[in-house]
């Protein structure tokens, strides 16, 4: 093999001592100089390589591990846990040096394993991580009722507190199978209930499948009554009434959005909604009232809608500077401020962004009006509904011109 030009070849192993690797992948690593992986893997592999061999540990921060690897300019063997193309650090590899990732060995990956020490079969599962990744897959894989889940864990993502998590959202007609160092003689496996689950503790490393006690089918009803919804102070005036909200999200058009923000939630109907119908979105709440914090946490769990980000204060004194950009918002209230929510909301935007307001009176028709103008923006989409006795209400949709 050539020494000219960095490239990287990854083989999957096991973490038990003995492993044992194909002829093809032993003369390929006779001839390599350099080599990767962890500091377990140098221990199980040590004896496997050439004389002379350079080694170079996978160790955070892995910006400085990549300058170890463009320091040698030659090709590197890498040895990785389990399967080199799900999930882990080969896809941070491939990411960070594209195309340079010239082959790979395959070898189970630890779901892969489990299922196979439970005589289960995987062909129907769908699989997240929650390794040093967020929540929101795992959410909306319940959401969707999904009827197998594997999960990658790590050890702040553990299986007690994923039970925890199901069981506090409503998601109870499920069973988890635990899989703890799988694939050598100190395997353990377990098979419980939530509730079993919730209150115990795993050693690490352990995956883990989630699977149905009975069918499921995701249906989720179109238009949340807001009768069933915790209200504020018990006030039925402040809850954006269920046809208005269902024209909103149709106006909001969130088929082709990945993130929404709900200016003025107040009881959080419409983030609950919006989750529930477009389980895909990450979702971001701004309440004033302190009362907020409690209604939307209360009624994300009665409608079982975990993964709804939520601040409470001022939002025009919000630090919204880390946040995500939304591609749509809804306007829900505004404190008089509706200018500046304007002015920060389009500054804040995705260029195809939208925003949608529900106007109640021909003053704030107006002030929406002029604020959409003194933007740059346009209103594209106007509907005006009465409901029952109540006022007639304008949902209007801005969006910038061009």
């Amino acid at each position: 093999m050539s020494r000219q030009g960095l490239s990287f070849t990854v083989v999957g192993m096991s973490d038990e001592v003995g492993s044992r690797f194909a002829d093809e992948v032993m003369q390929t690593i006779k001839e390599h100089r350099v080599f990767s992986g962890g500091k377990r893997h140098r221990e199980l592999v040590g004896h496997l390589l050439p004389e002379q061999a350079k080694w170079i540990d996978v160790t955070v921060p892995l910006a400085e591990v990549f300058e170890q690897y463009r320091a040698v300019n030659e090709p590197i063997f890498v040895f990785a846990s389990g399967d080199p193309l799900f999930f882990g650090y080969t896809t941070t590899l491939m990411r960070e040096f594209p195309n340079l990732v010239k082959r790979t060995f395959p070898y189970f990956n630890s779901l892969q394993l489990l299922a196979h020490a439970l005589t289960l079969p995987y062909h129907d599962m769908r699989v997240c991580s929650l390794t040093g990744r967020p929540w929101h897959e795992f959410d909306r894989a319940l959401i969707e009722r999904t009827s197998k889940l594997g999960v990658l864990t790590d050890r702040k993502n553990t299986p007690e507190l994923i039970a925890q998590r199901m069981l506090e959202f409503g998601y109870t007609k499920y069973r988890m199978h635990i899989g703890v160092r799988l694939g050598g003689a100190r395997q353990e496996l377990y098979t419980l209930s939530l509730d079993e689950a919730a209150k115990l503790s795993f050693e690490q490393p352990n995956c883990l499948i989630i699977e149905a006690t009975e069918p499921l089918e995701y249906c989720a009803p179109l238009g949340l009554s807001e009768g069933d919804f915790h209200l504020l102070n018990g006030r039925a005036k402040m809850i954006t009434k269920m046809p208005i909200r269902l024209l909103s999200l149709s106006a909001l058009d969130l088929h082709h959005c990945q993130r929404l923000w709900d200016v003025g939630f107040c009881t959080g109907s419409v983030s609950v909604e919006a989750k529930l119908q477009f389980p895909h979105l990450k979702i971001t709440s701004f309440e004033i009232r302190p009362d907020g914090d409690l209604l939307i946490r209360d009624n994300a769990r009665r409608f079982g809608t975990p993964g709804i980000e939520h601040y409470i204060g001022d939002f025009m004194q919000a630090d919204i500077s880390t946040l995500e950009a939304p591609d749509a918002v809804f306007i829900g209230g505004h404190g008089g401020e509706l200018l500046g929510f304007m002015q920060r909301l389009t500054e804040k935007m995705q260029e195809q962004g939208r925003i949608v307001f529900n106007s109640v009176s021909s003053d704030t028709l107006d002030l929406f009006r002029s604020a959409t103008k003194a933007v740059g923006w346009t209103i594209d989409h106007e509907v005006r509904i009465a409901l029952d006795e109540h006022n007639p209400i304008t949902i209007l949709r801005a969006v910038p011109k061009g």
